[in-house]
């Protein structure tokens, strides 16, 4: 990833006021192993924190370089970031059954066509189970959570029901400042709040076309790439030999 793109990245976190870009970016640079890039971003990070000081994304950067958060500085979280894990044994520990048991049940054929599309991936709970494993490491997890509430809201037959589950939804994902706030446009967003009058099942469609297709054209690639991913492949494998 080249500077300027990882300072598009930052600016995105800005405009849109994420403290998830904020970790995504720095998860970016905490990975690309290239000291000359990490002192530019550190340094455009403490002079974009001082021209908005008065701004609540200026706050919320210098509170994290002073220590009022639990990281102790940019630096200290890159250096933290650079170590995280990313293995088959992370996608164990969520596993919907026990490890051993799931992993007997894994064949091989199964876990090479998650790599025919992003959608098979999903159709696949063991899919899906290593895919948020490896969203986890990115930082990225509220994606795919979003994506499965809303299948989830779908199912709803309640009208009662409907409405609160669709309230809570779109205040735990998609308000801004939301607990796991998912990284949608401006305009996505306002076009949800405002179906948030009289929700519908169909009141998610556009965020969740939006945060399935950053999936697919973002993490999903990455997540094929991954040691986690191959490790997988490997050990399924190796069971057949």
């Amino acid at each position: 990833m080249t500077y300027s793109k990882s300072l598009s990245t930052y600016i995105d976190m800005v405009t849109y006021g994420t403290t998830r870009s904020l970790q995504r970016c720095v998860h970016t640079v905490a990975n690309s192993s290239c000291s000359s890039l990490l002192r530019k971003f550190c340094v455009y990070e403490n002079s974009l924190a001082c021209s908005l000081s008065d701004h609540p994304v200026g706050k919320d950067l210098q509170a994290m370089r002073t220590g009022q958060r639990q990281n102790k500085g940019m630096r200290t979280r890159l250096g933290c970031l650079s170590h995280k894990s990313d293995s088959c044994s992370d996608f164990t520990a969520i596993l919907p059954d026990k490890p051993n048991r799931a992993l007997k049940r894994l064949s091989t054929e199964e876990a090479t066509r998650w790599a025919d599309s992003f959608d098979v991936l999903l159709s696949h709970k063991y899919g899906v189970a290593a895919f948020r494993a490896f969203l986890k490491t990115e930082f990225s997890e509220e994606n795919l959570e979003f994506w499965l509430a809303c299948e989830e809201f779908k199912k709803t037959r309640s009208t009662a029901k409907l409405v609160s589950k669709a309230h809570r939804i779109f205040e735990e994902f998609v308000d801004v400042q939301a607990p796991r706030e998912v990284n949608i446009d401006f305009q996505t967003r306002e076009a949800t709040r405002k179906n948030m009058q009289e929700p519908s099942l169909t009141c998610f469609d556009q965020a969740q076309g939006k945060v399935h297709s950053l999936m697919e054209k973002d993490s999903y690639p990455r997540f094929l790439r991954s040691k986690m991913y191959l490790d997988l492949l490997s050990q399924s494998q190796r069971r057949l030999s």
